[in-house]
């Protein structure tokens, strides 16, 4: 039993660690302030203790097992774990350093025996098993049975049946992975801080907007490089400057580091990795009797096998790659046009993208930005989340936040009854993984009858303010903060009893569903004027350019599901193998998009050696999901298109059956009950332009 945890040599008591008490906090939420990391150890060894004698009295009950002395039991077990690996882990990919993923590295393996010590815990299987086999006389409620037959199948899948030398092996996969993959993230984080484009002759500026200009001599004075300018692979940063640099050498050159991280052949490159995490996920799903890790995964979500989802991804390629094809052809003219005597590259892209763009729809990022200030967008995501659902955002600046630049507000229903707490960090640092998420601090669920409330935090990497501006994001920015915030509306509504199968614990390919359907009322005429006002005269946003903004709704959509799908089926190639045959990761990388004709113009979204969502995050076999997902909001958009975009029963039954049930459903039951019917694939064929007519 752990009792004392250390600080810098001296034993304290257990009641110094934060984690150790009950949070004296508004709302249960977490101590930030009183979090240091040698508390993080000591919570999780005591974590495991307490599981393990929870897990001990569930086998030992003398009573016979049953749903509530045995399924739900277990489902309450490991509360100290979960609260500290919810901060933790939340710390590891907004707020780290150095230590934390040493500790991450040292606690990894903990945790992963540990899981496994209970999966394959004989005597705990036997009562799972047993309440399993006896449950069409035990009278459960939907959500009973659901989470019965979900921790049956979790057992299974955790090598509850396995032989003793099969299970020894099974362990030794799980605790090695657990490192693998952690630094396989890690690696990608260390890359992408790494590089910085250092521009010192202002020539070399041409073509970048006053916004951007400021941007790189902010970064450059907070590296100590006064005087210039400095642009990273940070997504704010990155991605503006290909698209207005004129200097087609620095594009190349910041573009190839993007591309290249993971992949230069030092102490950082994922490439061995890949093929170890590869090769070992394929042995677990063997030893479990899957053919592949993607039969393993697929199992388990809507798409059910890889055929279903390689339908689907050659269904959507064929025209859009044939789209794509078209846009190469129209760049490639733009370039003719200019005097250029090059062929179109990867890194030409967004630059002559953005010229077609305000060539054809008169329209460019810089005549939207200032209608999108961050304030304004997330006061417009309050306005329609409270249109939608009733409910209101009210910044607290009593709560503890982790991270100075994070803000918190209290969610409440229309009411005023509490629902949750929300955290929102958005602005890139060296601390912070690329991209955007959502997560949890706690998940809602039901303890002894009492409604727990849900901490859920959205984390992204948009736009930075400057000295002379706001945070002024762009339309695509704009989208992601929408998308974040529906996955945010997923966890803080839960209403389950059980904490499984609160929130998002939901299939990957339809977690996506709940987030993706918020980034249509971004773009709505109706909801612009709600919220884009110019942040320096308060005007609304005028039809003009709501216009353009629709206008050009198709613009570049060949190019976006292109990389996007090349990823899809890059991931299914790592996993849907059924012998390792893995020898060479850029050559399987090549041969794998050469086999569905990428064309040269496109990379894809990610490529193999940073390629976080499928080696360090929960989508190997799943990045398909985010597509799968986006046929179900399109569809399920088209319910408010009919009734009206805040119409007060579409939006209740989408609440109740979608964001409340989480995982207490089969999902495509709970898709229909919203929307009365499977989804059609039309939808999302007509928002990529992709229907042929």
């Amino acid at each position: 039993m752990i009792t004392a945890c250390k600080t810098g040599g001296n034993e304290k008591s257990a009641v110094e660690n934060p984690f150790l008490t009950e949070y004296n906090t508004p709302f249960g939420v977490p101590p930030f302030g009183e979090i240091k990391n040698e508390h993080f150890l000591p919570a999780i060894e005591k974590g495991i203790v307490e599981q393990t004698a929870e897990i001990a009295a569930i086998v030992s009950n003398p009573e016979p097992a049953d749903f509530e002395n045995t399924i739900a039991a277990f489902d309450y077990s490991g509360e100290l774990i979960r609260k500290v690996t919810g901060v933790f882990y939340n710390y590891n990919s907004s707020n780290t350093n150095d230590e934390i993923q040493a500790l991450a590295k040292e606690i990894a393996p903990k945790l992963s025996a540990h899981y496994d010590n209970i999966n394959l815990n004989p005597d705990l299987f036997e009562r799972v098993r047993t309440v399993y086999e006896n449950r069409n006389s035990l009278n459960l409620s939907g959500e009973q049975a659901r989470l019965l037959e979900d921790t049956y199948k979790d057992f299974v899948r955790g090598g509850a049946a396995l032989d003793s030398s099969a299970q020894a092996r099974f362990r030794e996969i799980n605790q090695e992975l657990s490192v693998l993959t952690l630094r396989f993230g890690e690696n990608v984080l260390a890359e992408t801080n790494a590089f910085k484009l250092v521009i010192e002759n202002q020539d070399d500026l041409e073509g970048l907007t006053q916004g951007l200009i400021d941007q790189g001599a902010e970064t450059a004075k907070a590296a100590g490089m006064e005087g210039k300018w400095v642009y990273t692979l940070h997504n704010p940063s990155i991605m503006p400057f290909l698209q207005y640099s004129a200097k087609r050498e620095l594009r190349e050159k910041i573009y190839k580091a993007y591309i290249n991280r993971g992949n230069n052949n030092n102490d950082k490159d994922n490439k061995e990795l890949i093929g170890k995490i590869a090769a070992l996920r394929l042995e677990r799903a063997n030893l479990l009797g899957y053919e592949s890790h993607a039969a393993f995964i697929l199992e388990e979500n809507m798409a059910k096998n890889a055929g279903n989802v390689l339908d689907l991804l050659n269904k959507l390629w064929t025209p859009a790659l044939k789209r794509a094809k078209g846009e190469v052809a129209q760049l490639q003219a733009i370039i003719d046009k200019e005097g250029g005597s090059f062929k179109l590259q990867p890194w030409d892209w967004s630059y002559y993208a953005e010229k077609l763009r305000k060539e054809q729809y008169d329209l460019d990022d810089e005549q939207l930005k200032p209608y999108f200030s961050l304030e304004n967008v997330k006061q417009g995501i309050f306005t329609v989340c409270n249109n939608l659902y009733g409910i209101t955002f009210n910044e607290q600046k009593d709560i503890p936040v982790y991270h100075p630049e994070a803000v918190a507000y209290e969610v409440k229903e229309a009411n005023g009854d509490h629902i949750g707490v929300l955290y929102m960090d958005f602005h890139p640092r060296e601390s912070k993984r690329g991209g955007a998420w959502m997560s949890s601090y706690r998940k809602q669920y039901v303890k002894n009858g009492e409604k727990i409330s849900p901490v859920i935090t959205i984390v992204c990497n948009f736009t930075k303010p400057t000295a002379s501006q706001p945070s002024l994001l762009t339309f695509d920015e704009t989208s992601t903060f929408f998308h974040e915030f529906g996955h945010a509306l997923h966890g803080l509504l839960s209403n389950s009893t059980y904490f499984s199968l609160s929130g998002t614990s939901v299939p990957r390919d339809f977690v996506e569903l709940p987030s993706q359907i918020m980034e249509n009322w971004a773009s709505e005429p109706e909801v612009l004027k709600l919220y884009a006002k110019h942040y320096q005269t308060g005007e609304v946003i005028p039809d003009e350019l709501i216009e353009k903004i629709q206008n050009s709704a198709y613009f570049n959509q060949g190019f976006a599901t292109v990389e996007y799908l090349a990823a899809s089926f890059l991931d299914m190639g790592y996993h849907n193998m059924k012998e390792f045959s893995l020898t060479d990761v850029s050559s399987f990388e090549d041969a794998t998009l050469a086999q569905i004709g990428l064309i040269p113009e496109i990379t894809s979204r990610y490529r193999s050696t940073y390629f976080n969502h499928i080696f360090s995050g929960g989508y190997s076999s799943g990045y398909y999901s985010y597509i799968w997902s986006g046929i179900l909001d399109s569809d399920a958009f088209e319910a408010f298109k009919e009734h009206g975009l805040f119409d007060h029963a579409t939006a209740e039954s989408f609440r109740k059956n979608i964001l409340e049930r989480g995982g207490t459903e089969d999902p495509m039951v709970l898709y229909k009950k919203f929307r009365g019917a499977e989804p059609d694939i039309k939808p999302l064929l007509k928002r990529r332009g992709l229907l042929e007519s």
